[in-house]
C-alpha cells in the first residue's frame, strides 16, 4: 500500500469511485509534484478523469484535507510537544480567468489567500496540515473599503480549533505559533478567556503602553537584567548570508487587559543579537506568550519553538515552486480549492521526508518507499542493489542527486528543491521498471 492510500484512508466523498480517484489523483500529482496536471496524469483519458473530479460541485476542498487531518493528528499523539504554526500566504493568478479570484496586496492582482495550519515537532519534523482558510478579497468599494470577512478572525478562529484538538490530544502539549501578523490582543484575551487549552507565543509588532505605567511594553523589558546569552546558526536565506547569532535574553511577566473587565498575564521575551557583523542589523525577536520564563533554559526554549516558525515558509515554498500551484489552469475558485488540498498533503509529504532524512537516517527506507522506488533509484544510478533495503538517508541523498544534490563534504543535507525534482525523476524511474515487468 502506498503512503497516498493510507493518507486518504478515510476519505468519503460520498461515492466510492470519487474516492479512489482522489487517491489515485494524489499519487499522479505527487509523483510529479512540478509538472501540469495533463503532463502527471500522463494521457488524455486520465486527464479528463482528474479535471471531471475537481469540478465535482458537491465535493468540498475540506473533504479531501479531513483524512489527512485525522492522520495529522495520529502522528501527534505520539509527541510529548507539538507547535502549531499559522501564517499567510498569497497565490497570484494573475492573467487567469478563473472565476472568483479576488484582489491581492496590489487591486490589480488577481489571486488568492492561504492560512493553514501547520503541525511540527520541536525537532521541526512536520506532522501534517491540520486547518485551513481559503478565501478571495472583494473589490474595494467607492469608499475605499474593502466589504467581506474580517480577516484578523482567521488567527482568532485558528487558535480556537487548536484549542479544539488539545482537549482530543490529553497528553500532548499544542503550542500556537505565530508571526507579528497574529499581534492581536483580542487573540490573548480570547486564549485567556478559554484558559490557555493550548501554549501560545507570538511574535510582537506593537509597542504597547501598560496600565499605569509611563513606559512602554518593550522599552521596559530592555531595563530588565539579561538571563543570559543563547547562541545558533541562522542560516542563509534569501539575500542574507548565513552566520553565528549570539543574542542577549531578557524577560519580563507583565498585564494586558483581559475582556470584560480585569487583567491577565503574559511573559514578554527580547532575544537581540550583540556584536553582530559590520553593517549587518541586529537580529531581534520580541515575542508574547502565556507560559512562564524565568530561566534562561526556559527563555531559550521558547525562542528556539518560534525559530520553528520557519518551517510553514519552508511548507509555502514546495507548495509554491515545488508543485506549481500558481500554474494551474483551472476555471473557478472552487475548483483550484480541490486542487490546493491535494497539493498542501504533497508539499507536506516532501518536507516530511527532507526532515526525517535528517531525523531518522538510520529507519529503513520502506518505511517511506516503496521497494520499486528505491531499487529504481540505484538501478539508475548503477549501483548494486543492496540485499536489504538501505537506510533512509541513503536513499534520500541518492534520489536527491537526481535533483542536484552534489553531496560534497561541506553540502550538508539535501534541501526540499534537490528533493522533490529527484523524487520526479525518481517515480518516472520506477513508473518504467513497473511498464518493463509487465511487458
Amino acid at each position: 500500500m502506498g503512503w497516498e492510500t493510507e493518507e486518504l484512508s478515510r476519505i468519503d466523498l460520498g461515492d466510492q469511485r470519487l474516492n479512489a480517484r482522489s487517491i489515485k489523483l494524489l499519487k499522479r500529482l505527487s509523483a510529479k509534484p512540478t509538472a501540469s496536471i495533463p503532463a502527471a496524469c500522463g494521457g488524455w483519458s486520465e486527464t479528463l478523469a482528474a479535471y471531471r473530479f475537481l469540478a465535482q460541485d458537491q465535493i468540498d476542498w475540506q473533504d479531501i484535507l479531513q483524512p489527512h487531518i485525522d492522520c495529522s493528528l495520529t502522528r501527534m499523539r505520539a509527541q510529548p510537544v507539538v507547535l502549531c504554526l499559522q501564517d499567510t500566504t498569497e497565490l497570484d493568478f494573475n492573467g487567469r480567468q478563473a472565476q472568483g479570484l479576488g484582489p491581492l496586496s496590489y487591486e490589480a492582482q488577481r489571486g488568492l489567500y492561504v492560512h493553514p495550519t501547520y503541525a511540527v515537532t520541536p525537532e521541526r519534523l512536520p506532522l501534517g496540515v491540520l486547518d485551513a482558510w481559503m478565501w478571495a478579497r472583494e473589490a474595494k468599494d467607492e469608499q475605499g473599503e474593502r466589504p467581506g470577512i474580517l480577516e484578523s478572525l482567521r488567527w482568532i478562529e485558528g487558535y480556537e480549533r487548536i484549542a479544539e484538538r488539545a482537549a482530543e490530544l490529553p497528553e500532548t502539549r499544542l503550542v500556537y505559533v505565530a508571526d507579528r501578523e497574529a499581534d492581536i490582543l483580542a487573540l490573548m484575551q480570547r486564549a485567556h478567556a478559554l484558559g490557555n487549552p493550548a501554549d501560545w507565543l507570538l511574535r510582537a509588532k506593537h509597542n504597547r503602553k501598560l496600565s499605569g505605567d509611563t513606559d512602554k511594553l518593550w522599552d521596559k523589558v530592555a531595563q530588565t537584567d539579561a538571563l543570559g546569552e543563547l547562541g545558533f546558526y541562522l542560516p542563509p536565506r534569501a539575500g542574507r548570508k548565513g552566520r553565528n547569532i549570539v543574542q542577549q535574553v531578557r524577560t519580563l511577566r507583565v498585564e494586558l487587559p483581559a475582556e470584560g473587565g480585569g487583567t491577565f498575564e503574559v511573559t514578554a521575551i527580547l532575544a537581540r543579537e550583540i556584536n553582530p557583523p559590520a553593517g549587518e542589523k541586529p537580529l531581534e525577536w520580541r515575542l508574547l506568550t502565556n507560559r512562564t520564563a524565568v530561566t534562561l533554559s526556559e527563555a531559550a526554549e521558547l525562542v528556539d519553538w518560534y525559530r520553528c516558525r520557519w518551517e510553514i515558509e519552508m511548507f509555502f515554498n514546495i507548495l509554491k515552486n515545488g508543485c506549481q500551484v500558481e500554474a494551474l489552469q483551472l476555471s473557478t475558485l472552487s475548483r483550484i480549492e480541490l486542487a490546493l488540498a491535494l497539493f498542501m498533503i504533497i508539499a507536506w509529504r516532501i518536507g516530511y521526508l527532507m526532515r526525517l532524512g535528517r531525523e531518522c537516517p538510520e529507519m529503513d527506507c520502506e518505511v517511506v518507499f516503496d521497494r520499486e522506488e528505491w531499487q529504481a533509484a540505484w538501478l539508475v544510478a548503477r549501483k548494486p542493489l543492496p540485499p536489504k533495503p538501505p537506510q533512509l538517508n541513503e536513499a534520500i541523498r541518492l534520489i536527491a542527486g537526481f535533483g542536484g544534490f552534489l553531496g560534497r563534504k561541506g553540502d550538508g543535507e539535501p534541501g526540499a528543491k534537490s528533493l522533490w525534482q529527484g523524487l520526479q525523476r525518481v517515480m518516472d524511474f520506477a513508473m518504467g521498471i513497473r511498464a518493463a515487468r509487465e511487458a
